[in-house]
């Protein structure tokens, strides 16, 4: 299985943290991560490595206005973000996080379920 083709699948993980370096530092000597920092718009992202394959990354909170406590999250692959959207609204679900298009990655956003609890959709850029 490709988890990054595979509807339904969960297929990245990422901290949200106020010192990714530091985060990655502790990660890289816990679990022998290779960690590969990628300058963004909104700030450093830092890719995890594992054998060479992305497997995960870490960033700083995009609003430091907003207080969070640091925390990983989850990403489930579809084959439609903005489909998987109409149908998380009508089974009762929300959106926290409106579709937005990330460069060379694919498009993604964060819907919650009824009870609240959030994750991650992407639907990945085809890789040729």
């Amino acid at each position: 299985m490709d988890a990054y083709k595979t509807h339904g699948a969960f297929s990245w993980a990422e901290l949200m943290t106020p010192e990714p370096a530091k985060a990655a530092e502790f990660y890289g000597s816990l679990f022998g991560w290779v960690v590969e920092t990628m300058p963004m718009p909104m700030g450093d992202y830092h890719v995890i490595k594992v054998d060479g394959t992305p497997m995960a990354g870490m960033m700083s909170c995009p609003d430091p206005s907003v207080t969070m406590p640091p925390n990983w999250s989850s990403y489930v692959t579809v084959d439609d973000v903005d489909a998987a959207i109409t149908k998380c609204t009508a089974l009762g679900g929300g959106v926290l996080m409106p579709a937005m298009d990330v460069p060379t990655v694919g498009r993604m956003a964060t819907i919650r379920d009824p009870q609240g609890a959030a994750i991650n959709i992407i639907t990945y850029v085809a890789k040729t």
